[in-house]
This record gives structure tokens, C-alpha cells and sequence, in this order.
């Protein structure tokens, strides 16, 4: 099927049609949510550069437009119900990459602060998943399909100013290891747990040279994390040979989360 026309409006894909290129007969489907931008990007390039075929879905399509075999639909994760309708009969995958930084300390933090953060973490990912899940089971042919969530450092190493993103994370934590008991062994459920990662989000972080020398200090590594750290690890989990691999939480975060510095 070809991908030349990737237009951004929500048009019903003929479920009986795979999004697979016809010169790529291992082709695999993959959605990616929050796709566009940042980590999600990068896993929609290593996606395709593996001869894969990608959904994205996202309020904006990035530079999605530069890459084949890649289709893009506009989504709202916090507001829309997700468009089952567009999907490929079979999904070899789930990725679920939309974030939030709200830092602020709990005595300052409202009530609608923390549902901001679950609706972008923990609710839109559910409707991700309960809308995949036919999908991906039928994808489970040879192999189990995938599922990669993402939660952050901040949920195992307590930190001062992340009551919100800590709560919403955890929930996807709890949720990771619960689907993969429930979904075993027909669909793996893991989840990465970053630490900072220059992104469009993170900006603010690394103003100055001052910030960016102070960010890079706090990690062992002596570097804060890039999309391609967390891609690669995203790769791994969604590669179909390592099948004994489930609710995992997988911590790619500069050891900061492990490595004690004196």
C-alpha cells in the first residue's frame, strides 16, 4: 500500500489492507502515540529504517512528512476518543510516548494539576491500549506483539517537585506489570523509565551553559539522556526474538536511578 499521501485527517483505513509496502513482505505494523516529536520520533525512525510500517498518532505531524512507509493521524490523547477505526487489521505494536513535566511542590500543586498529568499519562494510554488490543492480539501470530509505556526515574528515586508526574507514572508502572499478566503470553507489556532527555519538552532546562553543565552533573554518566538513549532501549523491547521479556520496567536513565555518587 503506498504511503505517498499522508494526509493529517481522521480517514477510515480499510481494515482488510495492511499498511505494509509491497517491497517489504516482513514489514511489521506499529503505533506510535506521540510519535511526532522527540523520543517518539526517534522510535518512528529506527521503526521504518527497519522496514516497518508506522501509525502515528499526534496533535502535529513533525517531520513525519520526510519519512516513508509513515502515516499520520491527528489525536488528541487528552480529549478524543482514539479512532479504532484507522487501524491495520494486525499490530506487531504499541508504543505509548506522550508526557508531562509539571514541577511544583506538593503544597503549591491544585487538584486539576494532577489530573492534567493523568489525563496525558495514564488516561490516554488506557485508551491506547483498550483500542489496540484486538489488534494486536491478531498480530500475535509467531511471535507475541509489543507494548512499550513509559514512566520516569522520578517514580523509583523520590524527588523533590515530581508529586504529580510520580503519581501518573506510577500508575503506569502498576498498569505495565498488571497487563502483562493479563495479556501473557499472547502480548509483552514493558515500560521505560527515563530519566531527563533533551527534547522539545526539556528545553527549559538547558537555557544557559550553566544549566546544561549543572544537568549534565547529576548523572553518573555525566550526561543527561538523548532520543536516541531511549529509542535503542525501545528497540529492544519491541524486537519480536526477545520473547521472555515482560512487565519489565527498564531503567535507562544515566544510573542515576542505581549508581550512588560519593
Amino acid at each position: 500500500m503506498n504511503l505517498g499521501n499522508r494526509n493529517t485527517n481522521h480517514e477510515a483505513m480499510d481494515s482488510k489492507n495492511s499498511i505494509t509496502p509491497d517491497n517489504a513482505k516482513t514489514s511489521e505494523n506499529y503505533v506510535v502515540v506521540g510519535g511526532s516529536q522527540g523520543i517518539g520520533a526517534a522510535i518512528v525512525e529506527r521503526l521504518v529504517a527497519a522496514g516497518n510500517s508506522v501509525i502515528v498518532y499526534s496533535r502535529t505531524p513533525g517531520r513525519l512528512t520526510e519519512l516513508p512507509t509513515v502515516a499520520h493521524r491527528i489525536w488528541d490523547a487528552t480529549r478524543d476518543d482514539f479512532p479504532s477505526d484507522e487501524l491495520p487489521e494486525s499490530l506487531a505494536g504499541l508504543v505509548y510516548c506522550p508526557g508531562s513535566i509539571q514541577l511544583r511542590s506538593f503544597a503549591n500543586l491544585k487538584l486539576d494539576q494532577f489530573r492534567e498529568d493523568l489525563e496525558v499519562n495514564l488516561f490516554g494510554a488506557i485508551k491506547s491500549l483498550q483500542a489496540c488490543l484486538p489488534n494486536l492480539k491478531r498480530g500475535a501470530t509467531i511471535h507475541p506483539s509489543r507494548v512499550v509505556l513509559f514512566s520516569t526515574v522520578a517514580v523509583q528515586t523520590g524527588m523533590a517537585m515530581h508529586a504529580s508526574i510520580a503519581v501518573a507514572k506510577g500508575a503506569i508502572e502498576g498498569l505495565t506489570r498488571t497487563l502483562a499478566a493479563e495479556w501473557s503470553p499472547t502480548v509483552r507489556v514493558n515500560a521505560i523509565a527515563p530519566a531527563l532527555t533533551e527534547t522539545g519538552l526539556t528545553q527549559r532546562f538547558f537555557g544557559t551553559p550553566e544549566k546544561r553543565q549543572a544537568m549534565d552533573a547529576r548523572y553518573p554518566m555525566k550526561r543527561v539522556g538523548r532520543p536516541v538513549d531511549i529509542a535503542s532501549a525501545a528497540m529492544y523491547l519491541l524486537n519480536a526474538e526477545d520473547s521472555w521479556f515482560t512487565g519489565q520496567i527498564l531503567h535507562v536513565d544515566g544510573g542515576m536511578s542505581s549508581v550512588y555518587q560519593a
